[in-house]
């Protein structure tokens, strides 16, 4: 046999390699002892899932339902529910790690390669590894945004209603373009709501559609309820009951409120409009109402669960705490959910005795009249509970933070069923071990 015909000399495995390989038949015990010591170690530190967005402490006045159908996928409601809670920093953040992680295993494997594997093609083989990886993670953001899933609901007193001040359907430009009005309608209903403001931009037609098949009464089903989102002093604002009381403010396009028209309106004390100022936005424009017969935003948003909203909502909770209070602002959560993913952020809970018994316009009026009276006093706001991760050392370490607040607000049930996954796992990978034996 000619020399240049030989088999090329083969490297050595590296000690890394060589110790993950003699590892390999243990790695299903290794994975499930793993998992039964997260979850068992992560027990004694549980937390309730949901808090008070003011004071970070804990909400007497509701809990956080879970169906059957949630805890039986617990591993996939959990993660999925993670993922739409993160902001744009923990997102960017929790990619990075992924990215560098997987690098890192891959690198560590260190597999064996024939000597004529040029460095070149190794990288190229490590680049695709790489971007299957992301090709997977897409699929996962993607599935949590698009497949339907069981949602979490909340839990309140017959006399408090759970109100989201800012949602959309398909007729907002940037709307999933088959989200009607009957899907925000079951979507809130199976978070927990009993009523949501439609704010589409620069249209009627969703809230017109929601409004014309609302229940008799508000305690029959989840109200639909009209605003508007459009622009004012260059700051975008939800004005609630919109269609059906201030068209006149608006311009042609229903992009903006024109000024002189809102003053007028806002003259007429105790039916002025009610403006409230969205995230992300700029808190130092912001005019605020000066008090009755006066123009301007009567609520702020403290939670918006689109992710720029969530980050802004962190990062400024404290200065927009203390302007609701020093300006007496009520404080508001929006999900600004435009079809996507099937989490709630958070909720506006307003005690309103005998709501239940009210048609959906007197419940309306109710809620714009107590803010207009109220002020901060009014709502109160809940969000789910997520690791604060939006800077200093925090925002690297966002991955094992995430996952740790995670582990710490399931239920026993949950846990039960993430052991359940676990073992079932492991008999499958017994299972093939020992055909491929056979």
């Amino acid at each position: 046999m000619p020399r240049d015909a030989a088999p090329r000399a083969r490297k050595s495995p590296s000690f890394a390699a060589a110790s993950l390989e003699r590892l390999r038949p243990l790695r299903p015990w290794w994975t499930l002892l793993a998992l039964a010591a997260v979850m068992l170690g992560s027990a004694p530190f549980a937390i309730p899932p949901i808090r008070d967005a003011v004071t970070l402490g804990p909400v007497s006045e509701a809990a956080l339902r879970r169906p059957a159908g949630y805890v039986l996928l617990a591993p996939i409601s959990d993660v999925l529910d993670l993922l739409t809670l993160l902001s744009v920093r923990q997102h960017v953040a929790l990619l990075v790690t992924l990215v560098l992680g997987y690098a890192a295993w891959w690198a560590l494997r260190g597999r064996v390669l024939p000597a004529s594997v040029t460095p070149a093609r190794r990288a190229a083989r490590i680049a695709a590894r790489l971007g299957l990886a992301l090709l997977a993670l897409v699929a996962v953001y993607f599935g949590g945004a698009l497949l339907p899933r069981p949602m979490a609901a909340l839990e309140v007193g017959p006399e408090i209603v759970p109100i989201d001040f800012h949602a959309h359907t398909r007729y907002s430009h940037d709307g999933r373009p088959d989200w009607t009005p009957e899907d925000v309608r079951s979507w809130h209903r199976d978070a927990g709501f009993g009523a949501v403001y439609v704010s589409d931009h620069r249209t009627f037609e969703g809230a017109r559609d929601g409004w014309a098949n609302n229940p008799d009464l508000a305690g029959q089903g989840v109200s639909l309820l009209p605003a508007i989102e459009v622009v004012w002093r260059g700051e975008h604002v939800n004005v609630l009951d919109a269609d059906r009381m201030y068209r006149g403010i608006f311009n042609a396009t229903l992009r903006d409120i024109d000024d002189e028209a809102l003053r007028l309106a806002s003259g007429v004390r105790g039916n002025e409009p009610v403006l409230i100022e969205t995230l992300p936005g700029d808190l130092s424009k912001m005019i605020p109402a000066t008090g009755p017969g006066t123009a301007g935003v009567r609520a702020v948003e403290l939670i918006d669960g689109a992710p720029r909203g969530l980050g802004q909502g962190r990062l400024e909770r404290a200065r927009i705490v203390k302007l609701a209070d020093s300006l007496n602002l009520a404080l508001v959560a929006g999900s600004n959910h435009h079809g996507w993913g099937h989490t709630a952020a958070g909720w506006t809970l307003m005690y309103l005795p005998g709501w239940r018994g009210a048609t959906p316009e007197r419940l309306a009026n109710a809620i714009e009249t107590s803010i207009r009276r109220g002020g901060s006093g009014t709502t109160k706001v809940v969000e789910r509970y997520v690791a604060d991760t939006e800077t200093g050392i925090a925002l690297p370490l966002t991955a094992p933070l995430i996952a740790w607040g995670m582990l710490r607000t399931l239920s026993l049930e949950e846990r039960l069923a993430w052991l359940a996954w676990g073992v079932a796992l492991f008999l499958l990978s017994r299972i093939r071990v020992r055909r491929r034996g056979a």
